[in-house]
C-alpha cells in the first residue's frame, strides 16, 4: 500500500495532472489502416519494453510524488501482453489519496471473451472497446482482419464480469464510416454501453489526413438527434463532451480533439512501451525513464525528469494551425 502526496504535477499553464495513460506493448493483433500500415512494422524487442516491477514503480512514484489517481492500461493491444492480469493486480494495491487507484484499459476487444473475468478479478474497473464499423466486411477492410464477431463476445463478456462502465470507442471518418453514426447510437442503446465518438485526428501511419476527413461534434450530435433525440450534459474535466438520450435510454459521448480542443482542461500523461514519458498524444519531444531506471536512478531521479517533462508542456496541440508539427510516431507507437 501506498500513501502520501507530496505535491500536484502542475505545468506552466496551471494544468494538474492526475490521469496517466500507459502503453504495455506495441504490439496488436489488427493492423487498423489509420493506426498502422499493413506490413513493415518493427515491434520492439523485448528487453526494451517495460517489465512490469519498472511500469509499477513508475506509477507508484507519479501516486506518491503527485498525486495521479487514475491510470488507463493501452497498448498496440493489452491483452496480447502475457500474464496482464498481473500487472493489474500489482497496480490495484497502490493507494491514491488512501483510495484505490482508477484503473482503466483499451483494448479492440478481440480477446476479451477468454481474460475479461480474469482482469476483473484482478482489479481492472472500466474498460473501452475501439470499435469502427459494426459491419463485417468494412471492419475486416479497416483492421485488415475478420474479427468482428471476436470483438462483440469481447463486449458481451465485459458486460457480463461486470465492468461499469463499458464504453465503444469509435473514430469517425467521413466516408468510411460516417454512415454508421445512428447505427452505432441503437447498438449502445440496446446493449447499455456507452459509445464515444472521437474526431479523426493526424496520428494515422499513412499520412493520409485530412481536415476534411473530419465529421466535427456539431454534425455528429444532429446526425444521431434525428433519430434518438440528445440532451448535452454539463462537462467537466474528462476530454468528452456528453449528450444524454432524452428518453432516458443512456448516453453517448464526444472527444472533439479537432473541431473543439479540450487542451486548456487536459489533465493527462503518457508513457510508452519502452519507458518514454510524454507530455501530450502530439509532444515533439519525450523523457526517457526506462534509461534512468536502468540506470540505477532513483525515485527523486524519476521524479525531476517527470516533472521537467509536464513544464514543457505547450498550451495544445495545434491542429489546423501552420505551427502544427506530427509526432513521428504514429498512434500504435504512442499508446491510445
Amino acid at each position: 500500500m501506498y500513501a502520501g502526496v507530496m505535491g500536484d504535477l502542475v505545468d506552466s499553464f496551471g494544468r494538474v495532472h492526475r490521469d496517466l495513460r500507459i502503453s504495455v506493448t506495441d504490439r496488436c493483433n489488427l493492423r487498423c489502416t489509420y493506426c498502422m500500415p499493413a506490413e513493415g512494422m518493427d515491434w520492439l524487442p523485448r528487453s526494451q519494453v517495460l517489465t512490469f516491477e519498472e511500469i509499477h514503480r513508475v506509477v507508484r512514484v507519479l501516486v506518491e510524488r503527485f498525486g495521479i489517481r487514475s491510470v488507463r492500461l493501452t497498448g498496440g493491444e493489452p491483452t496480447v501482453r502475457a500474464n496482464l492480469d498481473e500487472l493489474v493486480t500489482a497496480l490495484a494495491g497502490i493507494r491514491a489519496a488512501g483510495a484505490p487507484l482508477d484503473l482503466a484499459m483499451t483494448t479492440n476487444g478481440t480477446t476479451l471473451a477468454s481474460c475479461a473475468a480474469r482482469l476483473a478479478s484482478a482489479g481492472l474497473g472500466r474498460i473501452n472497446i475501439s470499435l469502427d464499423s459494426l459491419r463485417r466486411e468494412r471492419f475486416a477492410e479497416l483492421t485488415r482482419r475478420d474479427d468482428l464477431a471476436d470483438v462483440l463476445d469481447g463486449i458481451a463478456a465485459a458486460l457480463d464480469a461486470g465492468f461499469d462502465p463499458v464504453k465503444l470507442n469509435v473514430v469517425v471518418m467521413r466516408g468510411v464510416n460516417s454512415d454508421e453514426l445512428v447505427d452505432f447510437a441503437r447498438f449502445g442503446r440496446e446493449r447499455g454501453v456507452s459509445v464515444r465518438f472521437i474526431e479523426f485526428m493526424p496520428l494515422d501511419a499513412d499520412e493520409q489526413w485530412s481536415p476534411s476527413a473530419v465529421v466535427g461534434q456539431d454534425e455528429i450530435v444532429a446526425t444521431i438527434s434525428k433519430e434518438f433525440p440528445l440532451e448535452a450534459v454539463v462537462r467537466g474535466s474528462e476530454p468528452a463532451q456528453r449528450f444524454r438520450y432524452s428518453d432516458g435510454a443512456g448516453e453517448v459521448g464526444v472527444i472533439p480533439s479537432v473541431t473543439r480542443p479540450f487542451c486548456g482542461s487536459c489533465d493527462r500523461v503518457r508513457l510508452t512501451s519502452e519507458g518514454a514519458l510524454r507530455n501530450c498524444l502530439f509532444a515533439s519531444e519525450e523523457v526517457d525513464l526506462r534509461a534512468i531506471m536502468r540506470g540505477g536512478g532513483s525515485d527523486d531521479d524519476i521524479e525531476r525528469a517527470v516533472l521537467a517533462e509536464v513544464r514543457r508542456k505547450g498550451p495544445g496541440h495545434a491542429i489546423g494551425s501552420t505551427t502544427f508539427v506530427r509526432p513521428r510516431r504514429s498512434m500504435s507507437q504512442i499508446g491510445g
